[in-house]
């Protein structure tokens, strides 16, 4: 399946040749601006893309590649003692990024916060014969529909012990942070993608429906996503790029980063 097609803008996989990308055309991304462009796997690896491996925290591998493909994220590799899940994806895999993640430990699970980062997701739950866990809500939106995809619904799912998935609903409605209990010595972590986005002042997060186009999330649906983490803590947040990581505090910075944005969005003073 190396042939199959992939967008070189969001590097999402397809299961059959076509014309567009839904993903770039939804109003949540776009359409390179040299027009809808395709690569593949064997294509990648012609052009001299390698594994990226880097540790990004404690217990937590960062796993991407050089160039970077589509939008420069990373995914991350949870290590726990009850396995290893592989939170969010990239495009590129091949034989030797496999050998370095089965020296790490293997994967155990995948889990993918929201379409843009679906990647080349069916190729890499193939080589480690794992299930992808997305949330049901975002079922229309898999390009290369396999066995290996498991659709939860619901607010929550707890893929391994300590490890669950909230439904956020930021940015798409299946949108999904992962939580691990047990993370930073017991003070928990969150994996957010951009569902909740660290931004350049990594001391905070922010909520949007679509970043590359700048449209503001709803109010309505940062207040849901709020609830649903209140009785969850964690001290640190690892978002979708390289170093984008709260450090500390995490789950104050989330907070206050919702109490700023609303203050904003709900601010109905002219200018």
């Amino acid at each position: 399946m190396n042939d199959l097609p992939i967008c070189v803008t969001c590097g999402v996989q397809y299961a059959a040749p076509r014309e567009n990308c839904p993903i770039c055309e939804d109003e949540r991304q776009y359409v390179g601006w040299e027009g809808q462009r395709w690569t593949s796997l064997n294509e990648l690896r012609a052009t001299g893309h390698k594994p990226l491996i880097a540790e990004e925290g404690a217990g937590v591998v960062g796993v991407g590649s050089d160039p970077a493909t589509a939008i420069g994220q990373r995914a991350l590799l949870v290590r726990t003692p009850g396995g290893n899940v592989l939170w969010d994806m990239v495009t590129h895999l091949d034989d030797e990024l496999i050998r370095q993640v089965t020296e790490l430990g293997g994967i155990d699970a995948i889990a993918i916060s929201h379409p843009h980062f679906y990647g080349s997701m069916v190729e890499w739950a193939h080589a480690f014969d794992v299930p992808i866990h997305i949330h049901a809500a975002d079922r229309d939106w898999v390009g290369r529909p396999d066995d290996s995809v498991v659709f939860w619904e619901g607010d929550t799912h707890e893929i391994r012990e300590g490890l669950t998935l909230i439904n956020a609903g930021v940015h798409f409605d299946g949108g999904q942070v992962l939580h691990w209990r047990d993370g930073e010595e017991g003070r928990g972590a969150l994996f957010s993608g951009d569902i909740l986005q660290v931004v350049q002042d990594r001391r905070w997060v922010s909520f949007m429906y679509s970043y590359p186009n700048l449209i503001p999330e709803r109010p309505g649906t940062i207040h849901r996503a709020l609830s649903l983490l209140e009785p969850y803590s964690f001290d640190r947040v690892y978002g979708g790029w390289w170093k984008r990581i709260v450090h500390t505090d995490g789950a104050e910075a989330v907070r206050r980063s919702a109490d700023r944005y609303l203050s904003y969005a709900l601010d109905d003073r002219a200018g």
